[in-house]
């Protein structure tokens, strides 16, 4: 138990490190990231005006059964990178929130840009 704990305490470190100098503008919003054992969450946040402009969850009707694996990241950022077109928003700040860019992470963030959204 003493090792997750210590795991997410590092994790939170690095989270508060990048998001010192990482912020969102409604001209660039903030792709927020936030994996767990069962879930995938993606949020578009817009940090002046502290609202979320587009959002995609595993735990959507159309996207239940989405298990949180390169697969299933790769099908999120796919997803968000379309609803990200039809809000018009074709520019954005990744912020992967304090993990590493590695497995679904970077799945997540392939599959946006493969959709056209650039960082």
């Amino acid at each position: 138990m003493k090792r997750v704990i210590e795991k997410n305490k590092r994790r939170v470190q690095r989270k508060n490190h990048i998001r010192k100098t990482l912020s969102g503008t409604a001209t660039r919003p903030r792709l927020s990231v936030f994996r767990s054992n069962k879930n995938i969450s993606l949020q578009v946040i817009d940090d002046v005006a502290g609202h979320t402009l587009v959002c995609a969850t595993t735990l959507e009707a159309e996207l239940k059964g989405t298990k949180p694996n390169i697969a299933g990241g790769a099908k999120m950022g796919k997803i968000l990178g379309e609803r990200l077109k039809e809000a018009n928003i074709d520019s954005i700040v990744f912020d992967r929130n304090g993990y590493k860019y590695h497995g679904v992470v970077k799945a997540i963030a392939e599959a946006t840009r493969e959709a056209g959204i650039k960082f």
